[in-house]
């Protein structure tokens, strides 16, 4: 594994950079994003992501959050609601609870998709492949009490 990436893990499991990191990554990925028309994610050179835009669970508005994400080779995503290892589900799992059908920009292009919360044994297996694929989640689940939220995105055709 690459120093850098090391780095970047260790560093991205500090309680500090749990109480900093919603602040500012978010924002400079969407603004980024925006500027390069959907091209350029930049957490994603770390790792995977997408920018997810689903209803709002409360008052159905859009809303966009920029993710990272695991890809699968069927085509599908798993989202890792860690919340940085903070308190509280974020609130696009919520979002996506309410209105699994939600859209995602992946490498420029957007697909439709359809949530699903992970449960039980189908969970498991994708919380231990999340684990192998970022280690500091492992750091973030001991932090909290709550069961961090795992999320399958299947691609959904318009209408579905």
């Amino acid at each position: 594994m690459a120093l850098g990436v090391r780095l970047v893990q260790k560093v991205s499991s500090t309680r500090a950079f749990a109480r900093i990191a919603p602040h500012f990554i978010p924002a400079l990925d969407r603004a980024v994003h925006r500027l390069t028309r959907g091209k350029v994610l930049l957490s994603a050179q770390m790792l995977p992501g997408v920018v997810l835009t689903a209803r709002g669970a409360k008052s159905g508005l859009p809303r966009v959050t920029p993710l990272a994400c695991m890809p699968e080779e069927s085509g599908d995503w798993i989202l890792i609601g860690s919340n940085f290892g903070r308190e509280g589900h974020p609130a696009w799992t919520a979002n996506l609870i309410e209105h699994p059908e939600a859209e995602v920009s992946w490498r420029g292009k957007d697909v439709l998709v359809r949530a699903r919360l992970l449960e039980g044994e189908e969970r498991e297996r994708a919380w231990r492949a999340a684990l192998r694929f970022w280690p500091p989640y492992a750091t973030y689940q001991s932090r909290v009490k709550r069961e961090i939220r795992v999320f399958r995105l299947s691609r959904r055709q318009v209408g579905s």
